[in-house]
């Protein structure tokens, strides 16, 4: 019986002992690795704004409009054709008031890079990135304000990751005239050329 005792006893210590070095092993090996862990990168503040080439848009005629994105040193976004296979790339989408004819989105010529997350060659945007598609008010169309409602999604990068898709909306005002009213060409860093009003 002494015996017996003395050999539960035994196995009690060495399972308690072995418990120990589980645990200590456990508190070694994960403690440091959440110390050293790097930071998360935080997204790149990319702006996104919209633009019309004139002040007013008289009715029966085109007027241009541009989506600008203003991408940070040391960013990138993904381009509309960015060749990687898993890839996500920019779009543009346009809500216009019912009759007004919106043309296709043009986008800017992108610049193919080697990075150090893909083994393939990207095409991507960097610093101002201007995308441009044609507004046509309607000949008909009641005079006054109204608004272009765009969906602008992208996906940014770094040199070394990339981070979540984004989804921006941005609202273009859009004050329509008559096809008399003369109207003034605006925001020539975006258009450029030169347009006479009537």
């Amino acid at each position: 019986m002494m015996k017996l005792t003395t050999s539960i006893r035994r196995a009690i210590f060495l399972l308690a002992a072995f418990a120990l070095i589980v645990h200590a092993s456990l508190a070694f090996t994960t403690t440091p690795h959440r110390a050293l862990s790097a930071p998360v990168a935080a997204q790149p503040d990319i702006s996104v704004n919209g633009f019309l080439s004139t002040d007013r848009a008289q009715r029966g005629a085109t007027v241009q409009a541009a989506v600008v994105m203003e991408i940070p040193d040391g960013y990138h976004v993904n381009s509309s054709r960015p060749l990687g296979k898993f890839a996500i790339p920019t779009t543009v989408k346009v809500e216009a008031p019912g009759g007004v004819r919106i043309g296709p989105v043009t986008y800017p010529r992108a610049v193919v890079r080697k990075f150090n997350f893909s083994e393939e060659r990207l095409a991507v945007y960097e610093g101002n990135s201007v995308m441009r598609f044609n507004v046509t008010v309607p000949a008909n169309f009641q005079s006054g304000d109204a608004q272009l409602r765009v969906r602008v999604r992208y996906q940014s990068c770094n040199d070394e990751a990339c981070f979540q898709p984004v989804t921006r909306d941005v609202t273009i005002p859009l004050n329509i005239v008559g096809a008399n009213e003369s109207v003034r060409r605006i925001n020539n860093q975006y258009f450029g050329g030169r347009r006479r009003g009537k």
